[in-house]
């Protein structure tokens, strides 16, 4: 049984949930979803991820109900995380903009709403790193990676621009990957490479 997290303090709470029980699945395995809201959670689970929404509230949120050190913990055990959208923007390093305090999960800065506001969101195939086929990658606001650390890896650019990036366990994207019906990027974060913790 995988217990994975879904940190449910604001966005897109449910769409994360049927990709990862349908990711595990797909592997085999069935996934229990806790939908992470306060403090005392995320030890219990086994994978994290962070969706989409809006990154200063999620931002405050995490760090007034405790759960910000808890999810740093959880990747300093190397325990998998995937991060989307807002939840890349609270994951970064830096997000530039002082209302947002980031986690630095993932050793990038990003700009948010870089590629436009919400009329401007868009859905673009786009190559990625441990997929054979191009994944439909659904842009809304999304942030721009604009600086990448020496130790992360690029997985997938979108006009030269890097939108999906890997940090130790952490997966990171610009884009919604839980906002199609394709859950390879569930798969490659929790699946494809899983931590040996996970494997015994």
């Amino acid at each position: 049984m995988l217990h994975a997290g879904v940190i449910a303090v604001q966005g897109d709470v449910s769409e994360h949930a049927r990709a990862i029980e349908r990711a595990a699945a797909a592997h085999g395995q069935e996934a229990t979803v806790h939908e992470i809201r306060h403090a005392g959670i995320v030890p219990d689970c086994d994978v994290l991820l962070m969706p989409g929404g809006e990154s200063t509230t999620i931002s405050r949120a995490l760090q007034r109900e405790g759960i910000a050190p808890e999810v740093k913990a959880h990747v300093a055990a190397d325990k998998p995380v995937l991060a989307t959208c807002a939840g890349l923007i609270v994951s970064a390093r830096d997000a530039k903009d002082d209302r947002v305090e980031t986690l630095g999960l993932v050793d990038v800065t990003v700009d948010r709403n870089a590629f436009g506001r919400q009329v401007d969101s868009f859905e673009a195939p786009i190559d990625v790193d441990g997929l054979d086929e191009p994944f439909p990658a659904v842009f809304i606001r999304a942030p721009l990676i604009d600086d990448v650390g020496d130790g992360v890896e690029v997985l997938a650019e979108w006009e030269d621009r890097p939108v999906a990036v890997r940090d130790g366990p952490v997966i990171g994207t610009s884009f919604h990957p839980e906002l199609t019906d394709d859950v390879r990027l569930h798969r490659l974060a929790f699946f494809e490479e899983t931590p040996a913790a996970l494997s015994e």
